[in-house]
């Protein structure tokens, strides 16, 4: 007889063994040729005793329950009782393979489940997952709304105020304002130089101040324009609408300002 070889780490168990002998001879598992599969499943102890390997006592155990079953498939078949009705077996005449068959088809079904569940682990361990990031940073701001939060009334009171401002707006008053020359506004500008150092810029908006009349900043900026003709002064400016920086240029005194030919 030739003997065949099994290796006890491919099998989880007897029913384990018993599934791969029945698989392997394809046999129907409704219908097992126990003497068959007995003689095949004692043949695999032996040879776990051949290796000095270590028989568990599970194997032992499905092994006395097959020669259970074999043995009592041997036996002849109780008589049959004939009633009435139908005809009575005795209890022990029952297929003594039925509870092997439903314990090897549970079994399996779990077997399959178990291998499923092992090929689900093995497709999500190839997927690469990362903590979640705030990007709150990258969306984009909704602009603020400018009138939000206010109602009718605040609208309506806003209105009033404007209204209380035009009042005051068409009062009629006599303003005597104080004439002031083109020379005059010159010779201040160039006093505004004296308190200054050496190399030091003076800018336009210094001359002027939130009292000035709109013909005082007129006549400021006509002088710093003929301070720039006469080349006393020199302007610029770092961009474009930005404030004029002056430096002064003259050699001479700043109250010693030539005789100009200004006529307003």
């Amino acid at each position: 007889m030739t003997t065949v070889l099994y290796k006890l780490e491919t099998f989880e168990g007897p029913l384990d063994l018993l599934l791969h002998l029945i698989d392997e001879s394809e046999i129907n598992i409704q219908d097992i040729p126990i003497s068959k599969i007995t003689d095949q499943y004692l043949e695999y102890l032996h040879s776990m005793k051949e290796l000095e390997l270590e028989v568990t006592s599970e194997f032992l155990v499905m092994a006395a329950t097959l020669l259970s079953i074999k043995s009592k498939l041997l036996l002849p078949r109780p008589p049959v009782i004939e009633m009435d009705d139908f005809d009575y077996y005795e209890e022990d005449d029952l297929d003594p393979r039925a509870e092997l068959v439903r314990k090897l088809v549970e079994y399996r079904k779990y077997k399959g489940i178990a291998v499923h569940l092992r090929e689900m682990e093995t497709e999500r361990s190839l997927i690469f997952t990362k903590e979640p990031e705030d990007l709150t940073a990258f969306m984009p701001k909704d602009d603020v709304n400018p009138v939000e939060g206010l109602h009718t009334l605040d609208l309506m009171e806003a209105f009033r105020k404007a209204l209380r401002k035009v009042v005051r707006r068409t009062q009629v008053t006599r303003i005597q304002r104080d004439e002031i020359s083109v020379k005059d506004r010159i010779r201040e500008v160039s006093t505004r130089f004296q308190g200054l150092g050496k190399g030091e810029s003076l800018l336009f908006s210094k001359l002027l101040h939130q009292e000035m009349y709109r013909h005082e900043i007129v006549v400021t900026f006509l002088a710093v324009l003929e301070l720039m003709k006469m080349k006393q002064i020199s302007c610029y400016q770092s961009r474009l609408f930005d404030d004029i920086v002056m430096e002064w240029r003259g050699e001479i005194s700043n109250n010693e300002v030539p005789e100009i030919e200004v006529d307003y």
